[in-house]
Parts: structure tokens; C-alpha cells; sequence
């Protein structure tokens, strides 16, 4: 009704009771007045007439303004100090704590301010001596690429992970407030039902997936012996038809790799060429961001494997292989040839982490 005057209100409400307090009566009576598609619905005079009934008005509510958030200089001290007390909350949180709407605090945080929410970083923490070691590694591996210009396609890459039936992280959460980009780092822990995969990564393409299960198919812990009868019933078997006189193998120094009987079995197809914790060549510790599955194979995975939401295990299997068997060689070669950038940026920063992913 908020289309018709008090007037034409009060009209309708005469015509309704000089027609018998009929509502399709009026509805009829009022072409005359209004026109056949200007009048009021049969719904419209009910409840017009209802509300006049009622409170004997025939004026729409008043409805109270929007209670709108003023941008004073109080307004901005509080986000400010509230921003750094604690950088990561959220802004549907922060606005929450301050009785602030979100489209408010959302322009506090990004006009006023001129804050950024940048993404937090996963890694793991650098001890003190791993600098070290990774600046020899970096040092290592740049005299094999003078001496080897494809050194990049001689080296096999191994790793495990977890996929986690529960998805993904939503990175969208993962955000900080800040004038700088403060490269924050952040670990959380997930027990959801997940399966462990291992791969191998070179120029040529990719080994696997292998699923460490038991026989209910249910994943279980990576130890040495399991390990190893997945190297010799598994991975072996791809290799065959391989020549492996000048290739190289690489992993990380997990336990279950690095016990001596593990090296021991490696090097029956790698002799003198195991990059490895207890290897041939020492790999250094905490460095996925140099091995071509962590920096590349699992995030690309993680961001396919979970679009069609999987909701059992075998789903999720599925996925995977489908994911990794749509991997070409060609790409795994620009993944390798990557790595090999790295260990120069690896040198220039003088073992630290590289801050970004430098893919080609």
C-alpha cells in the first residue's frame, strides 16, 4: 500500500463499508475509482483494513533508521588497537568484537588504514644450523648444473603426504592485517580419516600414487619396514626398464628413510648417488620449499583433488590418481628445471627460505 495517500487510503476504507464490509466487493467497486490495474489487491485492502482495525491508523510505520557506524577518531584508535593486539583475526570477528558493522570495519581496515590482509605462509621453522647446511647443498648442486647443464633431469624427487578426507584449508581464512607483508607463519594439526600417498617427481614424469594402507584399506603410519617393501614390491618395478647409470635419488630425512638398511637398499639402484639424510649427499632438513613436491605436486594436488567435495576415501583415491595421471612429462620437466632456479635463489639468500614460489 505504500503507493497510494492517506486519501486514497481512507477512500477504499469508506467504499469497503458502504459495500458490506466486503473485501471482493470493494476490489470491484475500485476500478471505478482507480482504474482495472491501479487498484489494490484483495490482499492489499484486507490488510489495510486489518491495520485499521487495529490501531485505527492508515499511515505505514515510521521504520527506524539504519543505525549506521560513525568514523571518528575514536572509531579508528580502537580497529587500530585492536588490529595490533591480534593481526589475524578475521573482520566478520573484529567487527563482531567492536560493535562494529562489517562494512565499516572492512573500510577502517582498508581505506583508513591502508592495511592489506595477506596470506599466512606454511612452513616449517629454520633451526640455527640449517642455514648452513642448506647453503652447502645450494653450493653442492650449483657445481653439478655447471659441470651437468640437465643435472635438473638426473635426480628422482620422493615424498609422502596426508589428504584428509575433511578437504582442504581454506586459505580465505588464512589472512593477516598489516602495512607490510610480515611472512606469518602458522601450524595446525588435523586428525580427520585421511589417506598417505608417496610419489616420486623427475623430468620424465611422476611414480605413483602409492598408498601406505593396511589391508582394510585403511592408511597407516610410514615406518621403515613398511617403507621399504613398498621401494622393493613398488617402486622397483618402475624402474626396470629405466637406465639408471648417472641418476640420482632424493628424500627427506624422515626415520623411516634414513635407517641404514633403507640406505643400504637404495643404493643397490643408486650406488653413491642417494640424496639423503645419512645419504650420499647430505639433504638438509626442513626444506620443503626445495624439493619439486612440496613446492609444486601436493598444492597442485590439494587444489584438484577436493573440488568435487569427496565423502568417502575411495572418492578421494580416485581423484588422486586421476590428478596425478593428468600430469604430463613436459610439465614435470618445467617443474624440475624450476628447482634448479631455486638453488641459486637458495644461495642468494643465504640458506633462508625462499619467500616466494619462482615458478616458470
Amino acid at each position: 500500500m505504500y503507493r497510494y495517500t492517506n486519501m486514497q487510503r481512507i477512500e477504499i476504507i469508506k467504499i469497503y463499508y458502504e459495500n458490506g464490509k466486503s473485501v471482493r466487493a470493494t476490489y470491484r467497486a475500485l476500478r471505478k475509482t482507480f482504474g482495472r490495474h491501479n487498484r489494490p489487491t484483495e490482499l492489499g485492502i484486507r490488510k489495510l483494513i486489518q491495520k485499521f482495525e487495529t490501531t485505527g491508523n492508515v499511515s505505514d510505520s515510521k521504520h527506524p533508521s539504519k543505525n549506521t557506524n560513525i568514523i571518528n577518531a575514536e572509531t579508528l584508535e580502537c580497529v587500530l588497537q585492536s588490529v595490533t593486539e591480534n593481526p589475524e583475526t578475521s573482520v566478520r570477528r573484529r567487527s563482531q568484537e567492536l560493535g562494529l558493522s562489517y562494512g565499516t570495519t572492512w573500510n577502517i581496515l582498508h581505506r583508513s588504514l591502508k592495511l592489506k590482509a595477506y596470506k599466512i605462509q606454511l612452513t616449517q621453522e629454520l633451526q640455527p644450523n640449517d642455514h648452513e647446511l642448506r647453503r652447502k647443498f645450494a653450493d653442492w648442486c650449483i657445481t653439478q648444473i655447471k659441470v651437468y647443464p640437465d643435472f635438473h633431469s638426473k635426480i628422482i624427487f620422493s615424498d609422502e603426504a596426508h589428504f584428509c578426507l575433511n578437504g582442504f584449508v581454506n586459505k580465505q581464512n588464512c589472512r593477516y592485517w598489516s602495512e607490510n607483508n610480515q611472512h606469518v607463519i602458522a601450524e595446525k594439526s588435523y586428525y580427520p580419516k585421511k589417506v598417505t600417498v608417496w610419489c616420486a617427481l623427475w623430468s620424465r614424469g611422476i611414480i605413483g600414487p602409492y598408498f601406505f594402507e593396511n589391508e582394510c584399506g585403511n592408511a597407516v603410519t610410514v615406518n621403515g619396514e613398511r617403507y621399504r617393501a613398498m621401494i622393493k614390491d613398488y617402486f622397483w618395478q618402475h624402474l626396470d626398464a629405466l637406465d639408471l647409470n648417472d641418476i640420482w635419488f632424493q628424500q627427506d630425512g624422515a626415520t623411516c628413510h634414513t635407517s641404514a638398511v633403507t640406505i643400504d637398499l637404495l643404493r643397490e639402484r643408486f650406488p653413491d648417488r642417494v640424496i639423503s639424510r645419512n645419504g650420499d649427499v647430505q639433504w638438509p632438513p626442513r626444506s620443503c620449499d626445495i624439493t619439486p613436491l612440496d613446492f609444486f605436486l601436493w598444492g597442485y594436488l590439494k587444489s584438484v583433488v577436493y573440488l568435487n567435495k569427496p565423502k568417502t576415501i575411495n572418492v578421494l583415491k580416485d581423484n588422486i590418481n586421476c590428478a596425478v595421471s593428468d600430469i604430463t612429462p613436459d610439465l614435470c620437466e618445467k617443474v624440475t628445471q624450476n628447482w634448479s632456479s631455486r638453488m641459486q635463489f637458495l644461495k642468494n639468500s643465504r640458506g633462508g627460505h625462499l619467500e616466494d614460489i619462482i615458478f616458470k
